[in-house]
């Protein structure tokens, strides 16, 4: 990517700082699935930084244009993860992990589709649905 992602930690924060009050207009808003997005990676570099684990969390995008949210790189594999706003997923959120996975093969592991529900279920070869508060 010519310039990286950027997150706040705080996503409390960053709905003050967009003029946000309270939890319902910022869910519902056209910034909705941008800051689930965002709740998502700071959860996931906290619980990086509070196991005392240097976070190795990276986004990927292809020239063509496929990319993947998160890709948390392990010692022997690299997670692919979307993060989608949609209480109800449905197998085509799965289509840029199974394109991750296509192009990393044996690198890649397992693929999550991370929303709000509280659904866990299959979307397909080597991917699952995770509710948030599973995270």
């Amino acid at each position: 990517m010519k310039s990286p992602k950027v997150y706040f930690v705080d996503t409390g924060l960053l709905c003050y700082l967009v003029g946000l009050r309270d939890a319902e207009h910022a869910a519902s808003g056209p910034m909705g699935g941008a800051i689930f997005e965002n709740l998502v990676v700071a959860d996931l570099f906290k619980t990086f930084t509070h196991r005392g684990e240097e976070p190795a969390l990276y986004y990927w995008r292809t020239a063509a244009g496929s990319e993947v949210d998160v890709v948390i790189e392990t010692q022997d594999k690299l997670i692919p993860i979307e993060i989608k706003q949609s209480e109800t997923p449905r197998p085509e959120m799965a289509r840029e992990i199974v394109n991750f996975q296509r192009d990393f093969e044996d690198k890649a592991g397992q693929g999550y589709v991370i929303h709000p529900g509280k659904m866990t279920l299959p979307l397909g070869n080597g991917v699952i649905t995770l509710p948030l508060a599973k995270l």
